[in-house]
């Protein structure tokens, strides 16, 4: 029988190196971080054993090499959320970026520019926003107040403590979109596709969601948030 133990440690040198300062890998520290252990028997004769052995122990260690990868990849925390902003942009037009979107963002959060509209003011605009794709676009602080952003797709947007009072996001895609600490209240989720979207903190008072597709986990964490009117916790089926 022979066995290769591939102990994965908190401290991995390799990472610590290859890793920038903005991003750090760390694991959580009530996990242990996982032992991967790759074994294999050679049976038969001793002649023969030889060159079996000599071939198992090549695919046990191209095996070993994945499952470490595979290891790292599963124990570390999402990093994404840890990660600085970039600079704001510089471009004097960047404000204008949203009236043109991603020509080719969609639901992945691909772009070919990307789209900085942190701080712009687009209140009431009624339609310059309508239907553009906005995917990957980071929106924190942004005011959209009484926009209509119907049809729009905001695939993985970043739009934290941004305001969204009173818009119509009827229609819309805004998958995976960080809506955290942002002022949602009045805004019109109907027939809007709210999958992997966070709301936490953000307030969702007078908030309408109707015909409203969001999936079971997701809506329960929808329903943590205490601002959602009563009538539509119940509509929601909030418990």
């Amino acid at each position: 029988m022979a066995s290769l133990s591939i102990p994965v440690s908190h401290n991995i040198s390799s990472l610590q190196h290859s890793a920038t300062k903005r991003h750090r890998f760390r694991f959580p520290q009530h996990h242990s971080p996982p032992r991967i252990v790759c074994s294999g028997g050679v049976g038969g004769d001793l002649s023969e054993s030889k060159d079996k052995f000599s071939h198992l122990k090549e695919l046990r260690g191209v095996a070993c090499g994945i499952l470490a990868v595979w290891a790292v990849t599963a124990s570390s925390p999402v990093i994404a959320a840890n990660q600085r902003l970039p600079p704001l942009s510089t471009d004097p037009n960047r404000c204008e970026r949203a009236f043109v979107g991603n020509t080719i963002g969609q639901a992945n959060g691909v772009y070919d520019k990307p789209i900085d509209i942190r701080f712009c003011d687009y209140t009431n605009d009624q339609s310059n926003l309508k239907g553009k794709s906005l995917a990957a676009a980071l929106m924190s602080e942004a005011k959209f107040d009484g926009a209509d952003m119907s049809e729009v797709v905001m695939s993985k947007a970043y739009a934290v403590g941004a305001s969204f009072k009173g818009v119509n996001f009827s229609n819309a895609v805004l998958d995976r979109v960080v809506f955290n600490k942002a002022n949602l209240q009045g805004a019109v989720f109907k027939n809007t596709v709210l999958s992997g979207s966070t709301f936490e903190d953000a307030q969702l008072e007078d908030a309408v969601f109707e015909d409203t597709i969001i999936g079971y986990i997701d809506l329960q964490k929808l329903c943590t948030n205490t601002t959602i009117s009563p009538d539509w916790r119940v509509e929601l089926g909030c418990r």
